[in-house]
C-alpha cells in the first residue's frame, strides 16, 4: 500500500478515537474482556444436551428461563443506576454475575440449572443500563455516536473471540468455560472499582425543586420515549431472527450447521470491519433518514432471504442486513440518550433494554409458529413488514424532534459533563497526586447503541 495510504489510514483511525475521555476508554476496556470472556452463553445448549444428556426442550426451557431473568432486571438495574450510581450498579451486576456463572458450572439436579440460570440472566443484564447511562455521563453530546459504536464494536469482537474460543474451551472442560467466564467478569469489575469514577450528575437543591423525581411511571408517560422503544422492540424482532429464525430455515432447507456458521460468520466480520469507518460517515448526518432506511434495509435484507438457496445468497442477504445494523446501533441509542432527563437516564435506559430482552423471548416463539405453520418464507415477508412499519414509525416520531435538543438537552448535558469531570479529576489527583485528570467529561457540551448491546447482540447484549 502507498505511504499515502497507510498515512490516510493512521489519520482515520487516530481520528476514530481521538477526543474521547480516558473514563470511557476503562468502561471500553471492561466490555471488551466481559465478551471476550462471554463463553457460556455459546455452549450452554451444547453443555445440557450432550454433557449433561438433557433433552433439547429442556434446553430451550433454560434458555428461556435465563432471557426471562434479563425481563425482570431490565427496569431493576435502571432504577438501581438513578438512585444508587452507575458504579455501584456495575460492580452488583458484575460481581453477581462471576458467582452465578460459577455456582452454574457446579448444578447437577435440573431444577437447580434452571433456577441459577435464571439468575445468571437477571445478573448479566443489570450492567446494561449502567453501562449506557455512564457514557452518556462522560461523553460530549457530538461524540455519543462515535463512543457507543466503538463499544459495540468492542461487543461484536469480544463476542466472534469467544465464540471461536468456546469450542477449545468445551473440548477441554465444560466447567472451565464457567470459571473463565466467571473469572473474566470479576476482571471487568475490578477494572470499574480501580479506574472509573462514579458519574451520576448530583442535582442540586433548586433542580429538586424545580424538576419533580423520575420514576418509572414519568417514563412510560414519555409518548414519544414509548414509541421508540415499542420500535426498538420491532427492529430487535427483526436482527433476533438471524440466531433464532435462518438457522432454523437453513436446516429445514437441507443445509448443515456448518453452511449455516458459514453464513452467519459474515455479520461479524463486517461489524468488526466496517463498524467504525461507517460510524465516521454517519456520524453528523440526520437520525430520522438513518433510522428510517436502516429498519428498511434490515426488513428487506431478511426479505431477500426468501429468495436464498445456497449458502453464497445466504451469506449475501447477511451482508445486507449487517449493515443496517452498523447503521442502526448507534444511531438509535444516540435517540434514546437525546430523549432521555440527565437525573433518569438510568430508568430510560432500563426500559430501552427493556425492549430487546422482550424481543429475544418473542422472537424465538414467533420464527418457529411462522415456520412450522407457514413456512420460512413467510417468516421473511413478515420481516419485510416489520421494517416497513418500524421506518413509518420513524418518521412520524422523529418529524417534530429539534435536532439536537439545542436549548435544553445542551445546558443539561454540560451540567452533567461538568458533574463527571469534577468526580473524574478528583479521583485521577487521589490516584496520581499532581497529575491533573483527563477531561473525562468533555465539558464541551448526544447513544447511540442497542444493548446488545448489546448489546446487543447485545448489543445484546443488546441484542
Amino acid at each position: 500500500m502507498p505511504a499515502t495510504g497507510l498515512a490516510a489510514l493512521r489519520r482515520a483511525a487516530r481520528d476514530s478515537v481521538a477526543g474521547l475521555p480516558r473514563a470511557f476508554w476503562w468502561l471500553w476496556t471492561s466490555t471488551l474482556v466481559n465478551r471476550l470472556g462471554a463463553f457460556v452463553a455459546t455452549f450452554m445448549a451444547l453443555y445440557l444436551t450432550l454433557d449433561r444428556g438433557y433433552s433439547a426442550s429442556y434446553a430451550g426451557l433454560v434458555a428461556a428461563l435465563h432471557g426471562l431473568g434479563g425481563v425482570i432486571s431490565s427496569l431493576g438495574a435502571g432504577v438501581m443506576t438513578d438512585r444508587l450510581g452507575r458504579r455501584p450498579t456495575l460492580l452488583i451486576a458484575q460481581t453477581s454475575t462471576a458467582l452465578s456463572v460459577a455456582l452454574l458450572g457446579f448444578m447437577r439436579d435440573p431444577v437447580a440449572i434452571a433456577a441459577v440460570a435464571f439468575l445468571v440472566g437477571m445478573a448479566s443484564n443489570a450492567s446494561r443500563p449502567a453501562v449506557q447511562a455512564m457514557m452518556a455521563d462522560i461523553v460530549r453530546p457530538e461524540d455519543r455516536v462515535r463512543a457507543f459504536s466503538l463499544n459495540y464494536w468492542a461487543i461484536n469482537l469480544g463476542f466472534a473471540v469467544s465464540s471461536m474460543g468456546a469450542g477449545f474451551v468445551a473440548e477441554v472442560s465444560y466447567l472451565a468455560g464457567f470459571l473463565v467466564e466467571a473469572a473474566m467478569t470479576l476482571v471487568c469489575a475490578v477494572v470499574v472499582f480501580v479506574k472509573l469514577p462514579e458519574s451520576r450528575p448530583e442535582r442540586t437543591a433548586a433542580q429538586k425543586a424545580a424538576e419533580p423525581e423520575t420514576g418509572l411511571g414519568t417514563v412510560l408517560r414519555d409518548g414519544r420515549f414509548m414509541g421508540v422503544v415499542g420500535l426498538s422492540f420491532l427492529i430487535a424482532l427483526i436482527f433476533q431472527q438471524g440466531s433464532v429464525g435462518l438457522p432454523v430455515a437453513m436446516g429445514e432447507a437441507g443445509f448443515t450447521p456448518a453452511d449455516y456458521g458459514m453464513a452467519i460468520a459474515v455479520n461479524g466480520v463486517l461489524i468488526v470491519a466496517l463498524q467504525i469507518p461507517v460510524t465516521r460517515f454517519i456520524e453528523h448526518r440526520d437520525p430520522q433518514q438513518l433510522l428510517i432506511v436502516s429498519s428498511l434495509v434490515a426488513g428487506y435484507g431478511f426479505g431477500l432471504t426468501a429468495f436464498a438457496g445456497s449458502v453464497g445468497v445466504f451469506a449475501l442477504t447477511v451482508c445486507v442486513w449487517t449493515l443496517a445494523e452498523i447503521v442502526n446501533a448507534p444511531t438509535q441509542t444516540g435517540l434514546v440518550v437525546r430523549l432521555s432527563p440527565v437525573h433518569g437516564r438510568g430508568r430510560y435506559q432500563g426500559m430501552y433494554t427493556l425492549s430487546w430482552s422482550v424481543a429475544g423471548l418473542v422472537a424465538p416463539l414467533m420464527s418457529g409458529f411462522m415456520i412450522d405453520r407457514l413456512g420460512a418464507e413467510w417468516l421473511w415477508g413478515g420481516c419485510a413488514v416489520i421494517g416497513t412499519v418500524a421506518a413509518a414509525g420513524y418518521w412520524v416520531l422523529m418529524r417534530g424532534l429539534p435536532a439536537e435538543d439545542e436549548s435544553a438537552n445542551e445546558s443539561k448535558a454540560e451540567a452533567t459533563a461538568n458533574g463527571a469531570g469534577a468526580t473524574a479529576n478528583q479521583a485521577e489527583a487521589t490516584a496520581n497526586g499532581a497529575e491533573a485528570a483527563p477531561n473525562d467529561s468533555g465539558t464541551q457540551g448526544s447513544e447511540s447503541g442497542s444493548p446488545r448491546s448489546a448489546a446487543l447482540k447485545d448489543a445484546s447484549v443488546t441484542p
